[in-house]
């Protein structure tokens, strides 16, 4: 028998958001553990409020909401406003109730640049990887790095010649390169830069990433200015930024051929790491920097295997996703982006790795 189609409206509804939403489905873990890493950070939250005047929006929402853009991939604010107004799993995962109001997309951005301003996105991190040592997840011993091109939101149309009076050369012996002499007008931290020769050069940043070798987690992350020598300069900074280690703790670093320079060498012997850095052909006409020690290390070629565990990192946020042109502009804001897309990438990767409850 043909059932006849209702058009009558129903007034109420008996089932509440938690009850649509698939107890298998992954967001319900992923949600577990984002909300178990901003209990942590309310005491932050509360300093970055004043005590008095109109109640904003509650900053873990605003958080619950750019994970949701991170992950589904979605490419603007008001893209992401336009879902959570019709879509009850966006809802849910925010805190929203069915019949609350959803945000302005400008009001959205404003409330984000507060969470910029206190280096949200750093401690969420922090807070993440703290779940995943108290799961054993973390190798706390051996670990991968590596930085990957970021473009940036201008044109290279949009790079004009800078005033005769600021030019000021910072290449090899003063030599005056592109970026002393041109800068983009809708982002000027932004630089016309390329990984390799064959390529285009992007107005971009560079992206960094600091993996543990077990399990391909992210332990540190940054973004920089393009220049050839940010990823040995950022692969130093994060390794200052980790956690202090007993003196007698012995690390490794892998990485690829890009690292293999002597200042960076020397830079890992002074903070207690041994490098295992890919070496060119011995035919080769750049130098290899490593002593017979460090390259007959046991682990060294355990490092070198476990390098790809970076590039899927890379993959997830690049490949058809919100990092592969990230549309902010200025070094702060990328840089803050960044470091909240590895506590994203870390959230979707421990849903595989710890057993479901």
């Amino acid at each position: 028998m043909r059932g006849d189609e209702n058009q009558q409206e129903a007034m109420f509804s008996y089932v509440n958001l938690d009850q649509r939403v698939p107890t298998n489905h992954p967001l319900r873990a992923i949600r577990k553990m984002a909300d178990q890493a901003l209990a942590e950070l309310s005491s932050h939250f509360d300093a970055l409020y004043a005590r008095r005047g109109r109640p904003s929006k509650p900053p873990e929402q605003l958080i619950r909401a750019l994970l949701l853009q991170v992950l589904y991939a979605i490419r603007s604010e008001r893209q992401l406003m336009e879902r959570i107004k019709y879509d009850l799993l966006f809802r849910w995962f925010v805190g929203l109730g069915i019949d609350e109001q959803e945000w302005d997309a400008t009001v959205f951005t404003k409330n984000r640049d507060r969470l910029m301003e206190g280096e949200v996105a750093q401690r969420l991190l922090g807070a993440v990887m703290e779940q995943a040592r108290s799961q054993d997840l973390l190798s706390e011993e051996h670990f991968t790095v590596d930085g990957t091109m970021l473009e940036a939101w201008a044109s290279r149309n949009s790079f004009v010649p800078k005033e005769a009076g600021t030019v000021v050369g910072t290449g090899a012996r003063g030599r005056k390169c592109l970026r002393d002499t041109h800068e983009s007008k809708t982002d000027p931290q932004a630089r016309l830069y390329k990984k390799n020769a064959a390529s285009e050069a992007k107005p971009s940043y560079l992206g960094h990433v600091m993996i543990e070798n077990r399990n391909g987690l992210v332990v540190a992350a940054c973004a920089t200015q393009s220049s050839t020598t940010a990823e040995r300069e950022a692969a130093l900074a994060m390794l200052d930024e980790m956690q202090p280690r007993a003196p007698d703790r012995r690390i490794t670093l892998g990485a690829d051929k890009l690292y293999q320079e002597g200042k960076f060498i020397e830079g890992l012997r002074r903070r207690r790491v041994v490098p295992h850095v890919a070496e060119y052909a011995p035919s080769a006409k750049w130098p290899n920097f490593l002593t017979e020690a460090e390259r007959n290390d046991p682990g060294f070629e355990v490092s070198q295997k476990k390098r790809k565990l970076v590039e899927r990192v890379f993959g997830w946020g690049k490949l058809d996703s919100v990092m592969r042109k990230i549309k902010l502009h200025g070094l702060d804001r990328v840089d803050w982006f960044f470091r909240f897309l590895a506590a994203a990438h870390n959230l979707v990767r421990m849903v595989k790795l710890i057993p479901a409850q």
